[in-house]
């Protein structure tokens, strides 16, 4: 069993999808692993990490209005130390997930046909966002 460790650093454009899936794939090549578990962290707390649709932007779209209504800005939040995006952002990222496993077979990640992963960004401002990827397998 081998284990491999990549720091990926992301830049998004505000709010809403990066697919970080070629991302993913490159760091993923430049180790000698083949078959294994493959496992993604978010450093962050406003922001997150989706398996979503990879084919649609409309369904992109519908993601981000859906949490624009579920978690919106300007809501009576106790917390705003760094704006009024800030505490939506960290109610968005509680609600997704800051972590992902995809298996690694035959040097390609198992996602479905229309899968893609994707950095979701919760905050207005672009953001340098560092994703921590650990491979493990053979």
């Amino acid at each position: 069993m081998r284990q491999a460790s990549y720091t990926l650093t992301i830049s998004t454009y505000g709010k809403g999808l990066t697919d970080i899936t070629e991302n993913v794939l490159t760091a993923i090549g430049q180790g000698s692993i083949s078959n294994g578990l493959v496992t993604l962290f978010c450093r962050h707390t406003s922001a997150s990490l989706l398996i979503q649709e990879n084919a649609s932007p409309a369904a992109h779209r519908d993601i981000a209005a859906y949490f624009e209504r579920i978690a919106p800005e300007g809501g009576s939040y106790e917390h705003d130390d760094e704006g009024p995006d800030d505490m939506p952002a960290h109610l968005r990222a509680a609600l997704t997930q800051t972590q992902l496993a995809i298996p690694l077979i035959n040097r390609k990640l198992a996602l479905g046909r229309w899968q893609g992963i994707f950095l979701f960004e919760h905050r207005r401002a672009r953001q340098e966002r560092e994703i921590i990827l650990h491979v493990m397998g053979e």
